[in-house]
């Protein structure tokens, strides 16, 4: 399997991943840096070839957010999680690369901290429908539900309903792959904010106990941001080292109210897009680039 290896922390990268940490909260103290984020030797199942599932993990440096492409083999069939508009070429271009058809474009929640690209996807894909959860009340093709199953070629994703950052967080987990895709309810090491988006420290408590943290000890688990050029997780080791969600609910609710988070610098432009699939609403160059596609 084919992985974007994890992120060199340069000179150059390091403003931007600092910039990303205060925004989502996962600033942590030096020492905590060191005892809770040391390396892990995973040993975790992976898709390969011999599984049929195609994976790839890519990454945005602006907004440290994670575009995961998942191919059917068999049938060519593909689907994209949690796309960056900015990006959309790059994965095209990705696509037809591998031979792969886009069925599917997934979020895994309606974001605050960039612009979702599937009404792009949709223009350079004719035929590719949106997803998001009926809950996050945006505007896709398919509005999904807690136990529904997304299907492309021989491949599922479970959706489980995860809200508590925003109201609309969903979970996807594919259990003959042993992994699942958490969004910004979990996060390694960390979770998303739960101060706006009808967020709540309480519900994400919960969300992550009994829809995450109830997977097998083994399950993969791959985040929609990562702040420490980490790339995956498991439920095993999250159960053991989250320093949010390790703690009591009371704990838990308290850390969460005491982080004083920033504005978040790209919500005043990512909400109104991204309540109407990323397809109107744009700022001027992003709008244009859409024009460009139709």
């Amino acid at each position: 399997m084919a992985l974007v290896s994890a992120m060199a922390l340069t000179g150059r990268t390091l403003p931007v991943v600092h910039r990303c940490l205060r925004a989502s909260g996962a600033i942590i103290p030096g020492s905590q840096l060191i005892s809770n984020f040391r390396c892990f030797s995973y040993n975790m199942a992976v898709p390969d070839a011999k599984t049929g599932l195609l994976f790839r993990q890519m990454f945005d440096r602006d907004t440290c957010t994670y575009t995961y492409l998942l191919g059917d083999r068999e049938t060519a069939e593909a689907v994209l999680i949690d796309p960056v508009i900015e990006l959309a070429a790059r994965d095209v271009a990705l696509l037809n690369q591998l031979n792969l058809s886009l069925k599917y474009v997934v979020n895994t929640h309606m974001h605050a901290d960039h612009i979702t690209g599937s009404g792009l996807l949709k223009l350079l894909v004719p035929g590719c429908q949106s997803m998001i959860a009926e809950a996050s009340n945006a505007d896709a093709d398919i509005k999904l539900k807690a136990g529904d199953i997304v299907r492309f070629g021989q491949q599922e994703l479970q959706v489980r309903s995860t809200p508590g950052h925003t109201s609309g967080c969903v979970t996807y987990v594919m259990h003959e792959h042993s992994l699942a895709f958490t969004g910004d309810a979990l996060l390694i090491g960390g979770c998303g904010r739960t101060d706006f988006q009808e967020g709540c420290s309480e519900t994400l408590y919960k969300s992550v106990h009994t829809q995450i943290f109830t997977l097998p000890q083994h399950y993969a688990l791959y985040p929609a941001h990562d702040y420490q050029g980490l790339t995956v997780t498991s439920v095993e080791e999250e159960k053991k080292h989250n320093p949010r969600l390790g703690r009591s609910l009371k704990e838990f609710v308290q850390i969460m109210e005491d982080l004083k988070m920033p504005y978040p610098r790209k919500i005043d432009a990512s909400l109104p897009a991204n309540k109407v699939c990323g397809l109107y609403n744009l700022p001027d160059d992003l709008a244009a680039i859409l024009k460009d596609a139709s």
